[in-house]
């Protein structure tokens, strides 16, 4: 039964309902969401930031604009005195993103290096002969995207990181346990499951800091934050004089799975924004798979989650590039309307932010192969994202349930051309919630302590058709695909 709809900013005070303050750190933006036991959102706050790229493969953000960030939609979605009725807050971030800061006052040593950031990568290559050994312990690929080679550059590079190890006033980790640190009364220097496992330096099952990775990639541990579970007490807010209790850290696509109650086995969740990441639950131990991810959920004492995951690098990110690259103007708003059209004749081979699951070519070169209209390369963009999709769940099949539904969620959920299309390669139902505010509403659900009951939100349901034009060109992408991979494999140089 879907959840009575209540509108964002009324004052629920009168009904006494429990309130919970979720506050979403993305890419380019910081949102802060206001969400009652039933998961509606009745108050929101949004803050944009930005992203720099000083050089090809570079992505960074500005610390304290972040910060700034946040603060600001707090304040936004939390008007007079309603953060008195605020029983808990949670805080999710993208993972891989890294920061550096100094002990004590919290000032930044660093930016914020991204997620997209691979300006590792060769350094992080040289180390394949322990790819097995990394797998094995942290359920990763070596790759650039996580935060190992991150940490390294930062060690290597910036005089004020490699002094404050000199004094002993370093502190370093994933961008959450940065905001922790500042945004908390006690100045908690903590991390959680979700954004350790993102850095490779992370043991799954040991929960805790590798020692072997630490020596193998060089890194401290002194420096690094406490390993703690994912729901616990993390200090407490201190905005505007505001004390608020802070008991979820996690990632976004960790939170993101229990948006709409506790995750099942016979669901593939695909949440698609700046990159899609294809999630399916592999129960209370950790499985391996040699060309996906082993992700956790959820850690706590007995109620460990963890998830198969693949990643497509190039979603949001790949339109953007397509975009600026075609000379499109307001391809987002115009590109649900191409998506109607058949006539597609171009296919995308798409390495935009780097090849990923299950493929692993950081460096693989964007390509189109056709000649069609602007227009038409932009939907072939779109259909490389599914096509990306669908790679994944293949992978995914001889290691979890029978898969009866894809959930479908991210900005580019939105467009019913992409959901259609993914539910026929894929065979596969595909569900995409009317509520869209899948992270905000799992933490909400964590907060809660993973109530038995959790109202599902009404949504559009995408059914599997015969789109034999559609098919035919997945089998030559496909085709395609094969043959750059193998020829960058063959390639002397």
């Amino acid at each position: 039964m879907e959840a009575e709809s209540r509108s964002p900013g009324t004052d629920v005070s009168d009904a006494h309902a429990p309130l919970y303050l979720a506050i979403d750190q993305g890419g380019h933006a910081s949102r802060a969401l206001l969400i009652d036991d039933v998961g509606s959102v009745v108050g929101r706050g949004n803050a944009e930031v930005g992203t720099r790229e000083p050089w090809p493969d570079w992505s960074e953000q500005d610390p304290d604009d972040v910060l700034h960030s946040i603060v600001s939609s707090v304040r936004q979605a939390l008007p007079g005195n309603r953060s008195a009725k605020v029983l808990a807050a949670g805080l999710v971030t993208q993972r891989s993103n890294i920061v550096c800061w100094r002990a004590g006052s919290g000032e930044p040593l660093s930016p914020i290096i991204g997620w997209q950031d691979r300006r590792g990568r060769e350094w992080i290559e040289r180390f394949a002969p322990h790819q097995d050994l990394v797998q094995a312990h942290t359920g990763l690929r070596l790759s650039p995207h996580y935060g190992a080679s991150k940490l390294h550059w930062c060690l290597e590079n910036l005089p004020a990181v490699h002094q404050a190890l000199a004094h002993g006033d370093l502190c370093i980790g994933p961008l959450a346990s940065f905001l922790v640190y500042r945004l908390t009364a006690e100045r908690s220097f903590v991390v959680d499951p979700a954004n350790a496992a993102r850095t490779l330096l992370y043991h799954l099952e040991g929960r805790d800091w590798d020692p072997e990775l630490l020596r193998l990639f060089e890194v401290p541990r002194q420096v690094l934050p406490r390993c703690v579970p994912t729901r616990g007490d993390f200090g407490s807010l201190d905005i505007d004089n505001r004390r608020i209790a802070l008991r979820v850290v996690s990632g976004d696509q960790a939170a993101a799975l229990f948006g709409y109650g506790a995750p099942r086995a016979e669901v593939a969740y695909v949440n698609i924004g700046t990159g899609a990441f294809v999630q399916r639950l592999c129960g209370p131990t950790a499985q391996r798979h040699p060309r996906l991810l082993t992700s956790i959920a959820f850690g706590g004492p007995g109620a460990d989650r963890y998830v198969l995951e693949g990643t497509v690098n190039g979603a949001g990110s790949a339109l953007a590039w397509a975009e600026k690259e075609l000379g499109l103007e307001d391809l987002g708003i115009r590109l649900g309307t191409w998506l109607e059209h058949e006539q597609c004749p171009d296919l995308f081979l798409n390495g935009i932010g780097g090849l990923g699951a299950p493929f692993w070519d950081p460096a693989f070169a964007s390509s189109f192969v056709g000649c069609g209209e602007p227009w038409q390369k932009a939907a072939a963009v779109a259909e490389s994202i599914v096509f990306l999709i669908h790679e994944n769940l293949l992978e995914m099949q001889h290691y979890c349930a029978p898969l009866q539904r894809i959930q479908a969620s991210g900005g580019l959920a939105r467009l019913d051309g992409l959901c259609q299309r993914l539910a026929d390669i894929s065979r596969v139902p595909v569900f995409r919630p009317a509520e869209q505010e899948a992270t905000a509403r799992g933490v909400a659900f964590l907060l809660q302590n993973a109530p038995a009951t959790w109202p599902e939100s009404a949504g559009t349901q995408f059914v599997p058709v015969e789109n034999r034009p559609f098919q035919e060109r997945y089998r030559q992408w496909r085709v395609a695909l094969d043959q750059a991979l193998k020829s960058r494999l063959s390639c002397p140089c």
